[in-house]
Order: structure tokens, then C-alpha cells, then sequence
């Protein structure tokens, strides 16, 4: 079946399969990376909300803030937020090959230290960061989001283990439990899982 959807779907350019193989090739857990099933959904989002500021929190390797800012508006900026000082220099080479180093700003560090600190309003918020700070993390981007805008978080299924009972320590499923549970309960947005992957939650803010 995914092989199939891949078939049917637009495939990577040049450089996100460059970014793609690279990542596999030389990078530690390289399944964190989007993918061009997740990728094209992420570049449709910001295409259809013509998002002219956009949130990452969890940079990664750059594959999914570069397909959001490929669908955001000519004069748009997208800020992206990577705790990992020692993987910063790949999606840094990558925006630059993809010329968009002057669209994409990114922000090494504690994201809830960061967030307070970005001025303005969003568009789009992509939440792919610590499980266990997803709520915090939805907490602090949601007086930022405009009305009509969308925050997406990734992971929401977890493999599965939201279905269960969390192990103590399992502090991931127990952050992503909470975050999902809090969502179901938000009357301020409108909200589906999207089950792509490992899950992707699209949350509108009324």
C-alpha cells in the first residue's frame, strides 16, 4: 500500500532525495525524518493556508521545514526550532541548497525557553519535538496562532502505545496521552487525526 501511494503521489525533488538519503546513509534514527507522503502533506498545508509565518518545533535534518517553506507565500518566513546543537550544520547546508537560508531562520535550544521569544503570529505551528512536552509545547503557540490557523503534531499514535497503559517512566507516551487527551477536550479548536505514519493530529484554531 505505501508503495503504491508513493506511486501516486508527487515525489521528492532532487535535493529533499538527497536530504532523504543522507539522512538514512549518515544520521542517527533517520525514520524521524518526514518522508514524501508526510512531507507533501505538510507542503499542501502550508500551501492551502498561503502561510506566510510558519513554527517548527524539531528541526531534525531540515526535510520537513523545507517543505513547508516551499509552500508558503513568496514573502514568507519560517522559524524552526532544534535542541540538537550537533545536527544544526545539516539543515543549515540543506536550506542553503535549497535556497531558502533568507526564508528559514533557525533556533538552536530549549523550545519552551525560545517560543516566548519569536514575536508575532502563525499560520502554521508543526509540533515534531520532545513527546513529553507537547502540551507545554501547545500551551505556549496557541495565543500565537491566528484564528484560521493550524497547529499539526506528529507521533499523536506512537506506535500504538496510546492504546495502553504507560510504563511509569515512559514519560513520551505518557506526554503525548496527555497531549491528545487535552486536544479531545478543546473546545477552542476543531480537530482529526490523520492517520499517516506514526499519526498526525491537524488541530484548527476557530
Amino acid at each position: 500500500m505505501e508503495k503504491y501511494i508513493l506511486e501516486h503521489i508527487d515525489p521528492d525533488d532532487s535535493l529533499l532525495y538527497e536530504l532523504n538519503r543522507y539522512t538514512n546513509l549518515k544520521v542517527m534514527h533517520p525514520r524521524m525524518l518526514s518522508g514524501p507522503l508526510q512531507g507533501g502533506i505538510l507542503r499542501m498545508f502550508s500551501r492551502m493556508l498561503r502561510a506566510r509565518r510558519i513554527l517548527e518545533i524539531g528541526t531534525f535534518t531540515g526535510y520537513s521545514a523545507i517543505c513547508m517553506a516551499q509552500g508558503m507565500v513568496h514573502d514568507g518566513c519560517l522559524h524552526t526550532i532544534e535542541i540538537n546543537d550537533e545536527l544544526v550544520e545539516i539543515p543549515l547546508q540543506y536550506f542553503k541548497k535549497a535556497g531558502l537560508s533568507d526564508k528559514i531562520i533557525l533556533h538552536v535550544g530549549d523550545a519552551c525557553e525560545i517560543i516566548p521569544s519569536i514575536p508575532g503570529f502563525f499560520d502554521l505551528v508543526f509540533l515534531d519535538g520532545e513527546k513529553s512536552e507537547y502540551l507545554d509545547y501547545y500551551h505556549l503557540v496557541f495565543d500565537k496562532v491566528r484564528p484560521g490557523g493550524v497547529i499539526l503534531a506528529d507521533n499523536v499514535l506512537w506506535s500504538g502505545k496510546v492504546l495502553g497503559k504507560e510504563e511509569s517512566n515512559d514519560y513520551f507516551t505518557k506526554g503525548v496521552k496527555e497531549f491528545n487527551d487535552f486536544i479531545a477536550n478543546d473546545k477552542r479548536v476543531e480537530k482529526v487525526i490523520l492517520p499517516v505514519r506514526d499519526g498526525l493530529m491537524a488541530v484548527f484554531k476557530l
